[in-house]
């Protein structure tokens, strides 16, 4: 009998126009009892969002507490959790980008409380998933964190975000092309558990971007939702897997190690994009199809467009396999400089 995990997946999820304004009324119904939470958000939503929110919350009975979040980092999730327990809240929500959500949803697995998830931008599948990235561990990689109870995704605050920020959000997206490739790969050579359920979701999220990239592009209400949706079900997809498998592969390993590598890195999205386009190669997939969507969106195709230097590129993809020990097409070595050198040229993303 395989090993059982378990599946903890959010009891409401509500996307469209103007649901900000009544987080109350689905906070009162799935929270329950609740009677006072901690909004976690960052100093520019605090100021552009969080007054809508808290009143939602106030006029169905909530106190509410609010916390900035400085840094997406282990000691400021455990001092959130830490005053969550303090103060006595019955539930932490997470408001904004995924510093903030990360943050948040640590917090709340580490003090006991229930989630929910608040995005302000659709950057990448964290406003779903079980698991946080966080600064502070030895390696910059996804730890298991709190399922969100409650989703609440308002299109028309994420329409205002800035534009690169949602655009990588279809790099991050992209990424499960390769993510399930990996999963499946790990699964015939090393005997791993492999979910076909999961795998099959997070892959239809990938596909469901690419079907409708054209309205993606057009930034319409339309395509806006269809990015939203799919970065949803990717996080169901891993909630269901019980790991992040489904979503996260050699292309996140690429992403982290150039996270690590860099002071001021691209943002996760468009490093996974990137690396996607690479990790296809490699795979013997359709790595030019995954150039073509991401540049239809004005996504980083090159390590110019991410302002990075070439030899960063090399050095990420020779560091990758280091950054945790989850197989890949990179095996249990990783690549040399030449072959790395070689990958990044032949797709393109270095001259």
């Amino acid at each position: 009998m395989a090993t059982p995990h378990v599946i903890d997946l959010p009891r409401r999820i509500v996307v469209g126009s103007g649901v900000i304004d009544k987080a109350g009324f689905h906070a009162r119904q799935v929270l329950g009892g609740a009677e006072s939470v901690l909004v976690v958000t960052g100093p520019h939503v605090r100021i552009a969002v969080y007054p809508r929110l808290k009143e939602s919350l106030e006029d169905e009975g909530f106190t509410v507490w609010v916390r900035e979040v400085k840094a997406p980092t282990v000691d400021e999730a455990d001092e959130v959790a830490e005053e969550a327990t303090r103060d006595h809240v019955d539930a932490v929500i997470g408001l904004g980008g995924g510093k903030s959500i990360d943050v948040a949803k640590y917090a709340a697995a580490k003090a006991g409380k229930p989630f929910a998830s608040i995005p302000t931008v659709a950057s990448h599948d964290g406003i779903t998933s079980p698991f946080a990235s966080l600064r502070g561990f030895d390696k910059p990689v996804s730890r298991p964190a709190k399922a969100p109870a409650l989703i609440l995704i308002d299109v028309d605050v994420i329409a205002k975000a800035p534009r690169r920020y949602n655009i990588a959000g279809v790099g991050d997206i992209v990424g499960k092309f390769t993510a399930v490739l990996d999963w499946r790969l790990a699964h015939k050579l090393k005997g791993e558990y492999y979910g076909a359920y999961a795998a099959s979701l997070a892959l239809m999220s990938a596909r469901h971007v690419a079907a409708h990239i054209d309205e993606i592009s057009s930034w319409t209400p339309e395509g806006l939702r269809v990015l939203l949706e799919a970065l949803v079900s990717s996080g169901v997809a891993m909630c269901i897997a019980g790991s992040s498998r489904p979503a996260s592969g050699s292309e996140h390993l690429f992403a982290h190690a150039m996270t690590m590598l860099l002071s001021n890195p691209p943002l996760h999205g468009e490093l996974v994009g990137v690396g996607t386009i690479m990790m296809s190669y490699l795979h013997g997939k359709n790595w030019r199809m995954i150039r073509r969507l991401l540049k239809r969106v004005g996504a980083p195709v090159t390590a110019r467009d991410l302002g990075v230097k070439d030899v960063d590129v090399i050095e990420a993809l020779v560091n990758a396999v280091k950054v945790r020990d989850r197989y890949t097409i990179l095996g249990e070595r990783g690549l040399t400089w030449e072959a790395a050198e070689r990958l990044a040229r032949v797709t393109g993303v270095i001259d």
